[in-house]
């Protein structure tokens, strides 16, 4: 679905710099150029199926050395690292595009071994 979510500002200068090329490209291909309005687009602006995306990630992915990840576990992780940072879990929440927030503990809310600890150790002092 489309939801409007916050970013941190390198996010935002990062999307800058990916549009200033983007528009370079619809020059570039003039009126061959495909409007979409999409932010990730061919390089001729058409729609870029998500499969494609995919398919890099996991190239890349496997360039790098690192152990196989999906492309969903990055959702996941960014969930659990969120939570784990004391973001509040309704924003969380709305950020995953969650209707009610107990989806959000139930399916992405894991325990990192710090928050374990700092649980343990805050019981401890009780």
């Amino acid at each position: 679905g489309y939801r409007v979510i916050a970013l941190d500002d390198d996010t935002v200068g990062v999307l800058k710099r990916h549009r200033e090329r983007q528009d370079a490209d619809r020059t570039e291909w003039g009126t061959a150029w495909v409007e979409t309005g999409h932010v990730f687009t061919q390089e001729d602006g058409s729609w870029l199926h998500p499969g494609k995306v995919t398919d890099l990630f996991e190239r890349l992915v496997a360039a790098s050395g690192l152990p196989p990840i999906r492309l969903h576990d990055l959702r996941h992780g960014a969930a659990t690292l969120m939570l784990a940072a004391d973001i509040d879990i309704k924003i969380v929440s709305d950020t995953l595009g969650h209707s009610d927030t107990r989806i959000t503990r139930d399916i992405y809310q894991s325990v990192l071994p710090h928050v374990g600890k700092s649980a343990a150790e805050a019981t401890a002092k009780l």
